[in-house]
């Protein structure tokens, strides 16, 4: 068992759930399925059918994963090891963030549906009312979370010193060292022009006309299509689908909680824009509303103002009368620029990035430096859909190479901690398993190491 099967095994119990509905076992009178045990552990069992599930989820993923025999046998462990820290997270009375499992439920019935069409086709589909598919999805994730905590209470005193490090890459083989992609640091210098009053007030306005046409007969569908700047919901005539309280914006949410079906709000501001919304439909804490977003935009005047003083700034900074730090202190208006103004990676959380992690248009002007020179002012979107420029510095841009203790230690440790984590893992499992009775139908020929007393 590795991290990357634990990984895939994760994403599986989502897909599993859904899988499992389209199984086509032969019924006994009363309704109840015939299905093969494939396992026992413990109180609890591992059905044939969720490991076929489980098996055609893996194949879409892995579609290399060579024969479905060894397969099987990779992700019944890996079954199996879940069911084992399942009885681990019950003996230490382990509890989930209930917050986070309705939020995680909603996230998964709004995709389910978006695949299938509408909440009664979702009904139809697995042959049961929303409430029971609700309850059964929701201990389904339930129990994963579970099993995430119950793997890091294994693994929570696992640390790595210096020495461990140094030790591991040295019993590498040369040929064996991963190799790290080339990878750069960005520093930027930000101007955002604010949005002038004015233009609020026109947003508000137009908003506002929207508003009257609904109620002088217009659909309210029909003008999202049309006006709506919220590329997600636009094409679907504003419509967002169901969402439940404290997953939305919050003076969204106060004001859309308000409406009952058919109703429209007022102009409410959030931090994406200005919207108006229409109740769908409720059920209970859930609701499913249209909405209509503009986002009042920042002045031509004002933009080509930024962009002269960026320039300006650049110049200094190429001839050398102000260093790249003091420019992000004195100049720039961006959060980072607390942090030295250097653009985070969030895969990694690191101001270090490969170039393929890059988005296009910044890696466009990036390929074009070289390490210590700033670029000249580029226009880009902000998370708020407003415009600002920037430019940006190349700080420091290395070439592929295989990971070295000098250049890459944080990798290196990364790899140790897991490698040393995992080892505790199986460790554990081996452990627990002379304490848990495990067993595997006798037409499984697997080579489980755990099981090897």
């Amino acid at each position: 068992m590795d991290n990357k099967n634990l990984i895939i095994l994760f994403f599986l119990s989502f897909w599993a759930f859904f899988a499992v509905a389209q199984e086509t076992s032969t019924s006994m009178p009363g309704g109840t399925l015939i299905d093969g045990v494939a396992a026992v552990v413990g109180k609890s069992t591992i059905l044939l059918s969720e490991l076929e599930a489980n098996l055609l989820q893996y194949k879409r993923m892995e579609p290399n994963i060579g024969s479905d025999e060894s397969a099987k046998c990779e992700l019944l462990e890996d079954m199996i090891f879940s069911k084992m820290l399942l009885d681990k997270a019950e003996f230490d009375s382990l509890t989930v963030n209930e917050n986070q499992i309705n939020n995680e439920l909603e996230y998964r019935i709004r995709y389910f549906v978006s695949q299938i069409g509408s909440h009664e086709k979702l009904e139809e589909y697995f042959g049961k009312p929303m409430e029971e598919i609700r309850e059964e999805l929701s201990n389904s994730i339930r129990e994963q979370n579970l099993v995430n905590m119950a793997r890091e209470e294994v693994t929570k005193d696992i640390t790595i010193t210096p020495s461990e490090v140094r030790k591991l890459y040295k019993s590498i083989p040369i040929d064996s060292i991963p190799m790290v992609n080339s990878e750069v640091v960005v520093q930027e210098i930000v101007k955002q022009p604010k949005v002038g009053m004015g233009q609020v007030i026109e947003i508000k306005e137009r908003l506002r006309s929207f508003r009257q046409r609904v109620l002088d007969g217009e659909k309210f569908s029909t003008l999202a299509i049309l006006y709506s700047e919220d590329p997600g919901s636009a094409n679907k005539g504003g419509e967002l689908g169901y969402y439940g309280r404290g997953e939305l914006y919050p003076e969204f949410e106060t004001a859309a909680f308000k409406l009952e079906p058919g109703e429209m709000s007022d102009v409410v501001e959030t931090k994406a824009g200005f919207h108006i919304v229409e109740m769908i439909d409720r059920r209970g804490d859930y609701i499913n509303v249209r909405h209509i977003l503009l986002r009042p935009k920042v002045a031509l005047e004002d933009l080509a103002q930024a962009q002269q003083t960026l320039d300006s700034v650049a110049i200094l900074i190429r001839k050398g009368e102000i260093s790249i730090d003091d420019a992000i202190r004195t100049y720039s208006e961006s959060d980072n620029k607390i942090a030295g103004g250097y653009i985070i990676n969030p895969h990694s959380n690191s101001s270090k990035w490969e170039l393929g992690q890059l988005d296009p248009k910044m890696l466009y002007v990036i390929d074009k430096l070289n390490e210590g020179e700033i670029s000249n002012p580029v226009l880009f979107e902000k998370e708020d859909g407003n415009q600002a420029y920037r430019i940006l510095y190349l700080k420091s841009k290395s070439e592929p190479h295989r990971a070295s203790l000098e250049t890459d230690y944080d990798k290196i440790q990364d790899w140790a901690l897991e490698k040393k984590k995992l080892d505790a893992v199986q460790k554990w499992m081996k452990e627990q398993s002379k304490k848990t009775y495990i067993r595997v139908d006798n037409s499984f020929k697997c080579n489980f190491n755990f099981l090897n007393k």
